[in-house]
């Protein structure tokens, strides 16, 4: 059986503790792998491993660094398909779902490129006599990220390429569910010129996830997961004295106004709640039809959701794969099964669902509840599956009061022809990131990703300029130096004496 060891140092390292976890296809639920745990010891080597190679790198020039990244981007592309193939074969994504993953790190990576832009300092001269101030951006030191698995590439790189781009050195953990992906970013990272320590891979669970938030060598922490996670992370690792950006979970909603295109809203309800399977913190969850419009947007919700093709993700006729894991289909199924005795209308329901030839396979089918309640299950967790709740509001005002409501604050949208009513929701919402007929408002790399409320843990948001802030720490300087004709300083220069 194949075995995902860490990568440490610009090699591999065995595992040492002796542990490990299995690693499944999700399309036939065979264990294909098996991926090493780290102990508290093993994280410890690999954080003195990156304090070491920080005493250079953080003192290397923007030139060298920039130059890496900029070889960095080229191989990531040329290795777009082979990352892809990594993550549907652990993940189950389907391979263009994958490639999209890969894309968006990619814009990631990009702003790193550049990064010589967001580098630059500030300076006020004379602001009394012969007085300079000038404000500069440092590197912390050691600094670590903890992905989830649903974007095993994806996210790693909304982190590290803006870490290292700012002289740190980083200590990724990845999700154990899909490891590979993350090992093939640091080799090619490697293969790039990116010194040996800078970027460092170390797998684990609990233990190692514990032994990152306790370690008095490293700076600052990155996380992207569920809302009770998050909140661990960040009070455990603020408490050791860390910065932290932790983002959790979502339950994000889609208003959609009575004027609103409805053939549109219906094709960006279903991309935007079963793409990729619905495991993505920025899925639509819960659409909200205002008025009249509700049965209408279902019927056609439904239609075009009964037409979506599931099956491996590495058939290129496949639209949504498998969900990661059994045990997380059956918890996904659970919320459908118990909709109705919580008062919804199950239009769809993909509990049974198999795929001939991959009985085995983590599969489930696409569900759709309406007339769902505010205080069922199936709305108040964030499910992380393909299921889409539809719930009712008779009026604009109502809607944005049901979506304030929630403790989530990820990202929201509007559909609607009305410049006026858009432009008061992305005021009045909250939420951290707003689509006005776009169902998914990611934003793009040199913007940054966050949200709001439970949705996040820490005052920054990832990537962009907050990223940049994130993995710097300001410094100002307040200089003054005698002019040189105020005496005989060091080399007489000829300056007249004025007396």
């Amino acid at each position: 059986m194949k075995t995902v060891n860490h990568w440490i140092g610009g090699k591999t390292v065995e595992g040492a503790s002796g542990n490990y976890g299995p690693v499944t296809d999700p399309a036939t639920g065979e264990v294909t792998t098996q991926v090493a745990l780290a102990s508290a010891d093993e994280v410890d080597a690999a954080v003195r491993v990156a304090q070491e190679a920080y005493q250079t790198w953080g003192q290397s020039s923007l030139a060298a660094r920039t130059k890496v990244l900029f070889a960095y981007r080229a191989l990531l592309d040329a290795n777009r398909d082979a990352i892809a193939e990594l993550i549907t074969a652990e993940h189950g994504k389907v391979h263009s779902d994958a490639l999209g993953e890969v894309a968006r790190g990619l814009e990631i990576v990009e702003l790193a490129c550049g990064i010589t832009t967001q580098l630059k300092g500030e300076l006020s001269t004379s602001v009394s006599n012969r007085v300079d101030v000038a404000a500069i951006r440092q590197p912390l030191g050691v600094v670590a990220g903890i992905t989830p698995f649903n974007f095993p590439a994806m996210v790693p790189m909304w982190m590290f390429p803006l870490a290292v781009a700012c002289g740190n050195t980083f200590i990724l953990k990845p999700s154990e569910k899909d490891p590979s992906a993350a090992n093939k970013l640091a080799e090619l990272a490697s293969e790039a010129g990116l010194p040996a320590g800078v970027l460092n891979v170390v797998h684990g669970d609990k233990v190692a996830v514990d032994a990152l938030l306790a370690h008095p060598g490293i700076a600052a922490v990155s996380f992207v997961g569920s809302t009770p996670i998050a909140r661990h992370i960040h009070t455990t690792a603020s408490a050791n004295g860390k910065r932290v950006q932790a983002l959790g979970g979502a339950k994000n909603h889609m208003l959609v106004l009575p004027d609103a295109d409805l053939d549109a809203a219906a094709d960006a309800a279903v991309s935007a709640a079963y793409g990729s399977a619905g495991e993505r913190c920025m899925a639509i969850s819960a659409v909200v039809a205002v008025g009249a419009i509700g049965d209408a947007l279902v019927e056609k919700i439904r239609e075009r959701a009964e037409k979506i093709k599931i099956g491996p993700g590495n058939d290129p006729s496949s639209e949504m794969g498998p969900l990661i894991t059994a045990a997380h289909r059956d918890k996904v199924a659970s919320y459908v099964k118990g909709a109705a005795d919580q008062g919804a209308d199950v239009v769809l329901d993909g509990t049974g669902y198999t795929v001939d030839g991959f009985e085995k396979g983590h599969w489930i089918g696409l569900s759709l509840l309406d007339n769902v309640k505010t205080d069922s299950d199936a709305y108040r967790d964030e499910i992380f599956g393909p299921v889409l709740c539809v719930l009712r509001a008779e009026t604009y005002e109502e809607g944005v009061a049901l979506i304030n409501a929630s403790p989530f604050g990820n990202g929201t949208a509007i559909f609607t022809r009305d410049g006026g009513a858009a432009r008061r929701f992305q005021l009045e919402i909250e939420a951290g990131m707003v689509g006005v007929n776009v169902p998914i408002p990611v934003p793009v790399g040199y913007h940054s990703f966050g949200g709001w409320k439970d949705s996040l843990f820490g005052d920054h948001h990832i990537y962009g300029n907050d990223g940049i802030h994130f993995y710097t720490r300001g410094k100002v300087v307040t200089t003054r130096w005698p002019d040189p004709s105020e005496g005989h300083i060091g080399v007489d220069l000829g300056f007249p004496r004025n007396h």
